[in-house]
């Protein structure tokens, strides 16, 4: 009887508003209709929730979302390791209207890519450990600026004021100090971000290629 391979985990990360998300989708829907199972876990859903106090340093906008202290690296690499070792798992829905968990985003029962994608996704060693693949998405910091106020004040409902006033005080200084140096361990860096559709398709071509492999190797095809 086959034994099915452990499921490839990629990771992607890079700048706020560098269209991270967007690079992740583009990868997976070149890679589902070949190779099996994909899914994608966004790093926000990992936010620690947050207690009164902090919730309204939030509402102040003095709450440092961009610090890796924001983020539940315990409980992200316990559901790595989870799915690496073939069990189900629930994946958190987290509401950045009331800075905590509300429920469950999605169960992943099994998968054959897992595509992590977060600025700090190549943050964490024992989390980069398990990870096949590491990317790091390359975009123009003006641009993500941009991206950043038009995405702040449509979706969060935030000022111009406040986003600059954010990304001034915590953003730009966190991918200084705690993002960009990540791109070290990255395997591959993918410039202009969601403009290089040739670098994607290499990033879907090699990773299809890479699990076709694993799969051949276990009987599975």
């Amino acid at each position: 009887m086959a034994v099915r391979p452990k499921p490839l985990i990629v990771g992607l990360s890079g700048g706020t508003a560098s269209g991270k998300t967007t690079v992740s989708k583009a990868i997976i829907s070149q890679l589902e209709s070949a190779s099996g199972v994909c899914e994608l876990i966004s790093l926000d859903m990992f936010y620690r929730p947050l207690s009164a106090a902090q919730q309204e340093q939030a509402k102040a906008d003095a709450y440092n979302f961009d610090h890796p202290n924001a983020i539940d690296f315990d409980l992200l690499k316990k559901t790595l390791q989870s799915i690496v070792d073939g069990e189900p798992v629930d994946i958190p829905l987290y509401d950045f209207g009331e800075h905590n968990r509300v429920g469950v985003e999605k169960r992943i029962e099994r998968a054959d890519v897992i595509v992590l994608e977060g600025i700090f996704a190549l943050y964490d060693e024992g989390i980069r450990d398990l990870m096949d693949l590491k990317v790091f998405v390359d975009s123009d910091s003006d641009t993500r600026l941009a991206r950043r106020v038009r995405r702040d004040m449509a979706q969060r409902d935030r000022t111009l004021a406040s986003v600059l006033d954010q990304y001034e005080k915590y953003v730009k200084p966190a991918f200084d100090v705690y993002i960009a140096p990540t791109k070290r361990y990255a395997n591959i860096i993918l410039p202009q971000g969601t403009y290089n559709e040739v670098g994607i398709e290499l990033i879907a071509l090699h990773i299809r290629m890479k699990l076709e492999a694993m799969l051949k190797e276990s009987g599975e095809k």
